[in-house]
């Protein structure tokens, strides 16, 4: 099937021409983020819901961190939110409840993994002096304004590795960005669990994507190392500049059917109306305006990276660092960014 047709086909069947149609669409969505977020804090005490609420303009909002925070000395988290070690089991399954409203099945099941892969690390990697503290019950909750169908109010759902953050207005999905997800290990190596990917999907499409270059794309797509610089943890996404790689018009047609599965492994972590309006938002803003970067050598085992950037995001991607056992390149990061900034601003 040609291109064009399917992306008249998606168009068609999802009805959407721009994210800001994420508020007709994912109505149901919004309304269940708003009814996950009142059940949960209505389940907190005094001190648990100071720990979690925020204002809408504190700056805690708009500062992000998917790496560990922790004092090394202390070792205690410096995380600002609810921690889920402060909550007792009901608890936890409604703050899960809240997750899954930001979520799509894939997403959750993604995300809980990711959370998991904690307990992986703490059984595989050798003692450090300051190491890092691996705890399942270290993911945090926080809530900026209250929530509500008619005013303005955010939610963020973070740890090592999972930063997932949502505005709404007026009963509407205002930003869904930043939405990070990491893993360490990429692959369990060792143990019980050992074959498991928390992530498969956004390295199988990419590594397909750059094996299918032909020598004259490879010389537009490649960059050297160092030129590819990780953006995430900033608090707007404008910082990657002028887009580079080679550009969707020089892709043959299975090129661009597969940098459409990529773009999609990442939309598809979203509810399922909230990550079709982002897709469609992304190639109707210029599909002919995507650049495809990456730098490295995408071989299992050896470290590289990745960049899609269109003119209404920005995609992400590297596994450079060992995972906590050692082994080469086995330690992932990965993020869809909303440009020109996230968080609704």
């Amino acid at each position: 099937m040609k291109l064009s047709r399917i992306l008249i086909c998606l168009v068609a069947v999802c009805g959407l021409t721009s994210l800001a149609l994420i508020s007709q669409d994912a109505a149901p969505v919004s309304a269940k983020m708003v009814d996950a977020a009142e059940k949960f804090l209505a389940s907190l005490n005094d001190e648990q819901r100071k720990k979690a609420t925020f204002d809408f303009d504190d700056k805690h909002r708009v500062e992000w961190f998917f790496t560990p925070q922790q004092n090394n000395e202390t070792k205690k988290y410096t995380r600002k939110g609810l921690p889920f070690e402060d909550l007792n089991d009901d608890q936890k399954k409604l703050a899960l409840e809240l997750l899954k409203s930001g979520t799509s099945p894939v997403g959750f099941n993604q995300a809980t993994t990711i959370m998991s892969l904690e307990n992986v690390l703490k059984e595989t990697e050798p003692p450090k002096k300051n190491g890092m503290v691996r705890n399942t019950n270290w993911y945090f909750v926080s809530f900026f304004g209250s929530p509500t169908k008619t005013g303005k109010w955010g939610w963020r759902f973070e740890g090592h590795h999972l930063s997932i953050n949502f505005v709404l207005d007026r009963g509407q999905i205002a930003s869904i960005t930043p939405y990070m997800f990491g893993a360490n290990p990429a692959e369990v190596k060792e143990g019980p669990k050992k074959g498991q990917r928390a992530l498969p999907e956004i390295e199988d499409h990419a590594r397909e994507l750059i094996k299918s270059l032909n020598g004259v794309q490879l010389k537009d797509a490649k960059r050297a190392e160092g030129d590819l610089k990780e953006v995430a943890e900033n608090t707007k996404a404008a910082t990657p500049g002028t887009p580079v790689g080679i550009p969707v018009t020089r892709l043959d047609e299975k090129q661009k059917e597969i940098l459409l599965k990529l773009m999609k492994a990442y939309t598809d972590r979203m509810p399922e109306n909230v990550g079709m309006a982002e897709f469609n938002a992304a190639k109707q803003a210029g599909f002919d305006k995507i650049f495809f970067a990456y730098s490295g050598d995408p071989t299992p085992g050896k470290p590289y990276m990745y960049r899609t950037h269109g003119p209404s995001f920005l995609v992400e991607f590297l596994n450079v660092q060992a995972d906590g056992s050692g082994n080469p390149a086995n330690h992932i990061h990965s993020a869809w960014r909303h440009l020109p900034s996230d968080f609704g601003l």
